[in-house]
This record gives structure tokens, C-alpha cells and sequence, in this order.
């Protein structure tokens, strides 16, 4: 049986997407926009969706395997006030709340790479309490080909107790260590992949397969732009929906990025 989904903050479904090409399947969806929402009933109209995650009782969910989510970046974001758990937008206790009432086996997260530095203890501590051991990491989409940086966190959360997950696990079943191979001894996971200021743009064009590894980072194979980066017409009058379209873009995970990570929890998993 292939890992059940429960996608909160489901936007346009990029994580969603992801995880079922990772071999999991969305039971049940939560998004509030209502642009949003019309993409997630095309494309997954036989899931379960509810709206506003503020106003959502756990006991109402079905269970499900992994819950994942990327809640609202613009308390953390540098390109925001950064107010962290100050900004009324600072919907992490909500997504505390559901796992505490769902009680997943995994737990995934996505955010900027703010997060990091501003609100992470709450998100790791909370994670603790609740009986999850977190790994993490930032990736960016350039890793998987994609023609701009596009860095995120991703944080997975996986239950050790009660049965829930395997035990003994080894440390070559963590489900971080994607990029170790190019990692100096003694150097953090995290510290070979974090955002540089001074890439050039042919960087941010062809990513830096020195950094990410063979066939990751690397230009893609035609040479051009990267076949799946939709085009909506930045500046072209006409487009349907295009603010909306753009916005709903914005705020998406790029779903090759959240297939890989969704890859290594169905190693775990299955181990």
C-alpha cells in the first residue's frame, strides 16, 4: 500500500504532486484561496478538501501516513517585515495543532530559508514534543535542473515510538545526506548547499553540478530553458487569471524537488 497524504497549505498542489510521483497518494487537502482551490478540484477532484486550516478540527481528517505542508512564508521571509511568530500570519501552531490530533507517521515541512532563522525552534521544538525526530535541509530547484535557484527548506519529521517507524535505523537510512559526497570533512550537512548572494546569472541558469552532483544541477540537455517552467505571460496583457496565476506560481513547491524528497521517505519507510 502506497503512503496516504494529508497536504495542508495545499496551494497548487506542487507538493502534492511530488509525493504522488514519489509513490504516495493525497487522502485529503486544505487550502483557503479560492483561485487554489479551482486548481486542486482539476486535477485531484476525488480527494477530500476542507478550507480554512485556522478553523479545521483535526477529529475531521481521515489519517493518513505523512502530513505535509508549507505554511505561509511572510513572517520569515526577507522579503517581508520578518515579524517571525509576531505576524498574524504565522500559521505553524495550526499545523502543530493537526499533528497533534492526526498523529501522522511522517511529517513534512517546507519553507523559505528564513525559517531558519527566525522560527525554526518553534517548528523543531514542537516537532520534539510531539514525539518526532526531524532531519532537514535547504535545496534548491537548480539542483534538479530548473532554471532559477529557488531555495526552500525542507524539514521531514518522523515518528520513532509506539511502532510507528522502524526502529534501529541505520545512518545510512537518514533522510538527509543528500549532498554528503561533496561535503568536506566535518562540515555540517546543511553548510555545502546554502544560498550564495554572489552567484552570476549564468549560475542561476545552469545551476553548479560542482555543488549539487552529476546530472542534478547541471544545464539541461537541449541547452535551453527548462521544458517544464511554465510560461504565463509576465507582461503580456490577456492571459487568463494571470495575477492569480503568478501568485499561485509564486508560492508553489517545485514538484521534482518534493518527488526527491519524497523518494527518500519511501526509503525509510520500506526499510
Amino acid at each position: 500500500m502506497p503512503l496516504s497524504v494529508g497536504s495542508l497549505f495545499s496551494g497548487i498542489g506542487g507538493l502534492d504532486l511530488g509525493l504522488e510521483r514519489a509513490g504516495m497518494q493525497v487522502k485529503w487537502q486544505v487550502e483557503n484561496d479560492p483561485y487554489c482551490v479551482r486548481v486542486l478540484e482539476k486535477h485531484w477532484p476525488g480527494v477530500l478538501r476542507f478550507n480554512d486550516v485556522r478553523e479545521l478540527d483535526p477529529a475531521d481528517l481521515p489519517p493518513v501516513d505523512l502530513v505535509c505542508g508549507g505554511f505561509p512564508c511572510q513572517p520569515v521571509s526577507v522579503a517581508g517585515q520578518r515579524k517571525g511568530q509576531d505576524d498574524e500570519r504565522w500559521l505553524w501552531p495550526d499545523f502543530a495543532r493537526i499533528l497533534r490530533g492526526v498523529r501522522p507517521r511522517y511529517v513534512l515541512v517546507e519553507n523559505v530559508p528564513g525559517l531558519l532563522a527566525r522560527g525554526v525552534d518553534d517548528v523543531l521544538g514542537d516537532l520534539a514534543a510531539l514525539g518526532y525526530d526531524a532531519e532537514w535541509e535547504s535545496i534548491p530547484a537548480a539542483a534538479f535542473g530548473a532554471p532559477h535557484l529557488r531555495w526552500r527548506v525542507f524539514i521531514v519529521g518522523h515518528a520513532e515510538c509506539g511502532g510507528r517507524s522502524p526502529k534501529g535505523a541505520e545512518s545510512d537510512r537518514t533522510l538527509s545526506g543528500a549532498y554528503a559526497p561533496q561535503q568536506k570533512p566535518g562540515t555540517p550537512a546543511s553548510a555545502s548547499v546554502q544560498p550564495d548572494v554572489a552567484d552570476t546569472d549564468e549560475e542561476r541558469r545552469r545551476g553548479r553540478p560542482g555543488v549539487f552532483g552529476e546530472g542534478r544541477g547541471a544545464e539541461p540537455a537541449d541547452g535551453g530553458w527548462w521544458s517544464v517552467e511554465p510560461d504565463v505571460g509576465r507582461v503580456a496583457y490577456g492571459v487568463p487569471a494571470r495575477v492569480d496565476r503568478l501568485r499561485a506560481l509564486g508560492n508553489a513547491v517545485v514538484p521534482q524537488v518534493a518527488e526527491w524528497v519524497g523518494r527518500k521517505i519511501v526509503e525509510h519507510a520500506e526499510a
